[in-house]
């Protein structure tokens, strides 16, 4: 965990917390908000049931502050999930063909533009499981893409040149450089999604149409002050997808936007264990290319597969159960996965 929260303090930030008693929360991330919440110019905060530790503060919150604070966003900035409806029925798909086809991603492209990264970053075909409410151009018998990536090398850059100095904030003519990078990255993160969805796409002989957009580590300017998102999905739109696990469904939710949640809500399950123990938890990542709902799992590295297991993560019901009790969405599709893309090895 970094220290760049550790600073000057003062009177604590009040914290609205988007999650009940029986909720998985790691005592560090508690400790971490109410670092945050002590933190010089923090305002307010948000904190969602995906709520887990991060490198440099709390993942899975949303923080209003007088001044921007770019460890409060990361490196990866713009990071987010993307949902694409195929013209392909889901009756016509063949899983092992999906997986086939969509080893065209790991193929090498001139630019990181159209590439998905790696840790929890991934390219996955969907079905639909329940039709909750009526979302145009999508029935029972869609195929749908869910593109979850960022910024790439492009946000680690404008995070190391800004970050560093930063930590008690940015003023002046820093808050300009900043956020002019930012915003790039910003834009930058949502055109890669795109791109990498186009690339899948013509892997699977198909067409596409964009569902939603929706990036969850940025910072923006409101009227309240600069509001920061690390791991929340901006919530200001008609539709948000939160992503499970690989092995566990996604949704596709309208939000409530309620004052104190900041426009902002839970992105997905949230890691429950660190990967670097999820080697000693598993062991072997055998059966993990196989998903309960007859899918597969893209994934030659090896390290990869047992960092990113299902078992890393919260259970996704549980995090849409208090998503809904808090009054802060109502699920509109429920999605399976079918093939997972995360890494393959060029042969």
């Amino acid at each position: 965990m970094g220290n760049s929260l550790i600073g000057a303090l003062h009177s604590a930030a009040p914290i609205s917390r988007f999650y009940g008693r029986n909720a998985w929360i790691d005592g560090k991330a508690e400790t971490q908000l109410t670092t945050l919440s002590l933190k010089k110019g923090v305002l307010n905060i948000a904190a969602f049931p995906d709520l887990h530790p991060g490198k440099y503060g709390p993942v899975g919150v949303a923080i209003l502050a007088d001044r921007i604070f770019p460890q409060l966003v990361g490196n990866d900035i713009g990071c987010g999930m993307a949902l694409f409806v195929l013209d392909i029925p889901a009756h016509r798909l063949k899983a092992d063909k999906v997986a086939k086809r969509l080893r065209a991603l790991s193929a090498p492209v001139p630019t990181t533009l159209g590439t998905i990264g790696g840790g929890n970053h991934f390219c996955e075909v969907q079905t639909v499981g329940e039709l909750h409410h009526a979302v145009a151009g999508i029935s029972k018998s869609s195929t749908l893409l869910m593109v979850h990536s960022g910024s790439r090398a492009l946000g680690q850059a404008v995070f190391s040149a800004h970050a560093l100095a930063a930590t008690n904030g940015l003023s002046g003519h820093a808050t300009e450089a900043y956020l002019t990078a930012h915003n790039t990255a910003v834009c930058w993160a949502r055109q890669n999604r795109l791109a990498i969805a186009e690339r899948a796409a013509k892997a699977l002989r198909c067409d596409l149409q964009r569902v939603c957009d929706a990036p969850h580590n940025l910072v923006e300017k409101t009227t309240a002050g600069w509001l920061h998102r690390k791991g929340a999905a901006k919530a200001d739109m008609a539709l948000v997808p939160i992503a499970g696990s690989r092995d566990a469904p996604s949704y596709l939710v309208r939000p409530c936007l309620q004052q104190q949640a900041l426009a902002s809500l839970a992105h997905g399950a949230g890691r429950k264990f660190e990967r670097a123990s999820m080697k000693a938890r598993i062991g072997k990542p055998d059966g993990l290319s196989r998903t309960r709902y007859g899918g597969r799992v893209v994934c030659e590295d090896k390290q990869m597969l047992l960092e990113e297991a299902p078992k890393a993560y919260k259970n996704i019901q549980a995090i849409m159960k208090d998503i809904e009790a808090q009054g802060l969405a109502e699920r509109a599709l429920t999605l399976h996965p079918f093939v997972t893309f995360k890494k393959a090895v060029q042969r």
